[in-house]
């Protein structure tokens, strides 16, 4: 049986004419804690993985350089905590995402890619 969500992530990639790089529900990616409160617009991007990170960071509203702004959590524990990113984590380095309702804009940023 096939996943639901790893064929809306292909389906992405394929939209967005775009390689796939993997992010295996054991890796990591950097998340807010506001994600989980409401806030508006959820944003993502991918800087290049390294170790057992995926390179993606994922937050609501506005981005903060706060050293606390963002903490490490297992992919697999997205779809408690940020469903809204799942479709997107196919998405190679350099990309990133906006999402709100009724609202997608993906697209791709070569400054952010390291």
């Amino acid at each position: 049986m096939k996943d639901p969500n790893r064929e809306h992530q292909e389906a992405i990639c394929i939209k967005y004419k775009t390689e796939k790089v993997d992010s295996p529900n054991q890796f990591r990616v950097g998340i807010s804690q506001n994600v989980r409160d409401g806030v508006l617009p959820i944003n993502g991007v991918r800087i290049t993985p390294q170790g057992d990170s995926t390179g993606w960071f994922i937050w609501a509203g506005e981005w903060s350089d706060a050293p606390d702004f963002f903490r490490p959590l297992h992919v697999v524990h997205l779809k408690d905590w940020c469903p809204t990113a799942i479709p997107f984590l196919l998405l190679p380095p350099g990309w990133r995402f906006q999402v709100a309702p009724k609202y997608e804009d993906v697209w791709f940023d070569a400054d952010v890619r390291n």
